[in-house]
């Protein structure tokens, strides 16, 4: 029994020891590329002096201290009296005071302010719409706003291209010659024609005719922009796959529409998810481009934000760091989804 027992200890000693084990090859070609990754960091420091340097030359003065306000802020709102009344309570509780009015009938109006925003005293007369003080809260700024339109216009227009790009990749390779035809004249046009134009067309031409409201005009240029790409990748996705993979499925008695649900599309789905992810994140800066319309996205928050701050390069890295806070998380999920994807294989 004991023999057993020591046998197996060493099976597992050992198995643990090969699971552990790194090879030594693998530890050279790590330590073969520090000197790679020390020379990137002295290529970003560097480029980061040179960035410094040039704003010491335009004598640019940083004020990053005006940054913060943009993005959150206290905002105040004034409490007023209701009434021709009298202060006749006054509690001061912490940063907060309770201000107690009553009118000529004996009606009361209690009021919080803050303490430090306080108007009036004890035994004041107040006339109707006179400010008493103010409370303060936590509210979004410009830049905030203008980042929550960005992801909710990237969101709906993806998903919508994303539904228009597989309906009109999937007729681009049908056997009917209208659907095919159709599809080929909207791939055509959208993509041979800029999206600012585009916009245009939908909001001054399309939405006049339609009373379309320029939220509903930008989601559908977006949509139909990305749909007409997103129907290229598609396309190329599913001719990628060896026409054998469909004529087995057929053999087995699969109809075409199965096939290409369960047999297809699965296989295509993994070779067209890096151009989809890269499809994506275009559309999130091509958001920028709606401001022509009027929709405040981030960039034209920024731009707005520019003329109140005068702190022009401030807001711009602030507005690029913000398009970078969606994008790489994005591209991030498109990299481990396909890796386990690849995993599956």
């Amino acid at each position: 029994m004991s023999m057993r027992s020591s046998v197996g200890a060493g099976l597992l000693a050992k198995a643990v020891s090969q699971a552990t084990h790194i090879p030594e090859s693998e530890m050279k070609q790590k330590k073969a590329q520090w000197p790679w990754h020390l020379l990137t960091v002295v290529v970003l420091v560097g480029l980061a002096g040179a960035l410094y340097y040039a704003t010491s030359l335009m004598s640019y003065e940083w004020r990053w201290n005006r940054v913060p306000q943009y993005f959150a802020y206290q905002a105040e709102t004034s409490q007023r009296a209701a009434d021709i009344s009298t202060v006749v309570e006054l509690v001061r509780k912490g940063d907060v005071a309770e201000v107690t009015l009553r009118n000529d009938a004996g009606v009361e109006q209690k009021l919080s302010v803050a303490d430090n925003s306080l108007q009036v005293a004890r035994g004041d007369d107040v006339a109707e719409g006179d400010v008493v003080g103010v409370t303060r809260h936590w509210a979004l700024g410009p830049l905030m706003w203008g980042l929550w339109t960005t992801l909710w216009l990237s969101v709906v227009s993806g998903v919508l291209g994303l539904a228009i790009g597989l309906a009109t990749g999937l007729c681009r390779l049908s056997s009917n010659p209208t659907l095919r035809d159709l599809s080929t004249i909207y791939v055509e046009l959208v993509r041979g024609t800029p999206l600012l134009v585009q916009i245009f067309i939908f909001y001054f031409f399309i939405g006049t005719v339609l009373n379309l409201s320029r939220e509903f005009a930008g989601v559908a240029a977006l949509s139909l922009f990305t749909g007409a790409y997103v129907a290229e990748i598609v396309r190329a996705g599913v001719q990628s796959i060896a026409r054998g993979q469909n004529e087995a499925a057929r053999s087995l008695g699969l109809s075409a529409g199965q096939s290409m649900r369960h047999v297809v599309l699965p296989q295509a789905f993994k070779r067209v998810l890096p151009p989809l992810a890269g499809q994506f994140i275009s559309l999130v800066k091509d958001t920028s481009l709606v401001s022509v319309i009027a929709i405040t996205e981030l960039l034209k928050s920024g731009r707005e934000v520019i003329t109140t701050s005068f702190s022009p390069f401030e807001i711009l890295f602030c507005v690029a760091g913000l398009y970078l806070l969606i994008n790489l998380p994005l591209s991030k999920m498109a990299s481990r989804l396909e890796r386990r994807l690849a995993q599956s294989d």
